[in-house]
């Protein structure tokens, strides 16, 4: 076994991280190794011997020339990083080179995020779905083409749902299980990055939207579900995945008026840090609702917040509607 399968071992199996990042981490490594060796077949002796601050800063070159976007080039240049501090702790190199390597400037942008007005008017719109009334039908249709469609959007506006009402991330959405929802406390447990729990409070509307779903899901699965399975689950009674939540998020929000641009479960999660915000929660507790490990990331939607500022002071203070002329 290779330094490299050895560390992605570690990082998959000790550290446990997702697997994207896994995957992710493990093209990065093998790909400095074609850039470099010019062959994927090298010793880990003459790997470790390659892992030196010359060296890094070519391939961070090669990336460069190769017209890689920053983010993503600091992204290979992290994941070396990452595996370099693994063989300094293991004794295979005395410091870790990649500190020493300066990341390419990235342009900071703000988050995208969909206005408070446009996810009020898809909910408006798809509130037929919720109709206590069309429930007896669809159970005893359940197994028809019609039936098939109403589990559908009733299982698409319900992930939009959680995305936006919760501000989880989609690997979170995907990982909820059935016991995760304490009804009588009204709150959700969520499982984040590094397995970290935190809990989540749960509007009335959507425990109702919740518990709607899990008849129609009990109905198609065939009786009562364990607390164990997975809340959230195709017409098949198969787990999602994260192709069937991108679609589902980007056909849902179609055609809605305002929403433009890239509909993704991560806007979803933004657009409710943003109004949050706007309506002067504590950043500490927006931080602790998306499940950041520092105050650092949560900062981010303090952008869009001194975007709006400044529209208001424009608009309002009485220097500023002059030009600043004759102001006291």
């Amino acid at each position: 076994m290779t330094l490299i399968d050895k560390y992605i071992g570690y990082i998959g199996g000790v550290r446990r991280y997702s697997a994207r990042t896994v995957s992710i981490y493990g093209d990065v490594l093998r790909n400095y190794v074609r850039v470099v060796h010019n062959d994927e077949d090298v010793s880990d002796a003459e790997l470790v011997s390659s892992l030196n601050r010359s060296e890094i800063r070519q391939y961070e070159a090669t990336l460069l020339e190769s017209g890689l976007a920053a983010s993503t080039i600091g992204l290979h240049l992290s994941a070396l990083s990452g595996f370099c501090r693994y063989l300094v702790r293991n004794g295979y190199l005395e410091s870790n080179p990649v500190r020493l390597v300066p990341k390419p400037k990235q342009e900071k942008r703000l988050p995208v995020y969909f206005r408070k007005e446009s996810m009020e008017a898809y909910f408006e719109k798809t509130s037929y779905i919720l109709d206590e009334v069309e429930l007896e039908p669809f159970k005893e249709n359940w197994n028809t083409a019609s039936g098939k469609t109403l589990y559908d959007e009733r299982l698409s506006r319900l992930i939009i749902s959680l995305l936006y009402g919760l501000g989880i991330r989609r690997a979170e959405l995907i990982a909820l299980r059935v016991g995760d929802i304490d009804f009588g406390r009204n709150l959700v447990k969520v499982k984040g990055k590094g397995d970290k729990m935190r809990e989540i409070p749960l509007i009335s509307s959507l425990c109702k939207e919740i518990s709607l779903y899990l008849e129609a899901v009990e109905t198609v699965c065939g009786g009562k579900r364990s607390l164990k399975e997975p809340l959230l689950v195709t017409y098949k009674g198969k787990g999602l995945y994260p192709g069937y939540v991108d679609r589902a998020v980007k056909s849902g929000l179609g055609g809605i008026k305002g929403i433009t641009g890239r509909k993704s479960p991560h806007v979803l999660r933004h657009s409710l840090a943003t109004e949050l915000l706007n309506e002067e929660t504590p950043i500490n507790s927006i931080k602790e609702l998306l499940g950041h490990s520092s105050l650092a990331a949560t900062q981010v939607y303090t952008h869009s917040n001194i975007a709006r500022l400044k529209t208001i002071y424009k608009s309002a203070h009485p220097r500023a509607k002059n030009g600043g002329k004759n102001g006291d």
